[in-house]
């Protein structure tokens, strides 16, 4: 749901690349959807079979990010994004660019980390995305001799990562409502996706 720090400034751009708006807005939607079925399992006594349905779409959905989120990173190391607003103190750029990379790197880390668990679980239960393609486990840890402590120390990290991008989602939402209701700057507008885009704008900056 973040972006990059920009990987080159200073284009013209005033949005937001087509790509990238729709990149970040599936992966948005998926990453809320992944925290509120991560929620439900924790917290909201289940049935076994319905657990298991959930912790297969919680993997299916997860692995699926995993490839849109390096896609992302792909596409927004290699195309220009728009600048900051050139009024924005110097302190809360760097502090923007930070907590955008951080993001990123939680969302590489989350996908990463379950799959490692899924692989190193002593349950031994197959990931078949969606009911439909069957998933590997990691060639390394599924063959460990023993995996109780691996699991347990990867459990860890992915509960924390997963609170940890959620702070920061909430803070990423209340700065972009920040620059839109109290700055009154288009940051926000940035990233919003655009109908009807008049070919002299998309000539500005919003080719997809």
């Amino acid at each position: 749901m973040p972006t990059l720090t920009p990987a080159r400034t200073g284009s013209g751009n005033t949005r937001y690349s087509t790509v990238a708006v729709i990149l970040h807005w599936m992966i948005a939607l998926g990453i809320l959807t992944l925290i509120v079925i991560g929620l439900v399992m924790d917290h909201i006594h289940l049935d076994t079979m319905r657990v298991f349905q959930l912790y297969q779409l919680h993997k299916s959905i997860g692995i699926t990010l995993m490839f849109l989120i390096a896609l992302r990173i792909g596409w927004r190391l290699t195309h220009s994004a728009p600048a900051l607003p050139a009024d924005m103190p110097p302190l809360e750029k760097k502090g923007a660019h930070l907590a955008h990379l951080a993001l990123y790197g939680l969302q590489v880390l989350l996908p990463l980390s379950g799959w490692a668990m899924v692989s190193v679980s002593m349950l031994g239960i197959p990931t078949v995305l969606f009911g439909a393609v069957p998933w590997p486990d990691l060639p390394v840890l599924s063959t460990l001799p023993d995996k109780a402590p691996v699991e347990a120390a990867l459990k860890v990290v992915h509960h924390w990562a997963s609170w940890g991008l959620l702070g920061l989602i909430i803070l990423h939402v209340a700065a972009a409502l920040r620059h839109q209701f109290v700055l009154h700057d288009h940051v926000l507008r940035q990233m919003l996706p655009s109908f009807g885009t008049s070919s002299t704008a998309r000539q500005k900056g919003e080719t997809p």
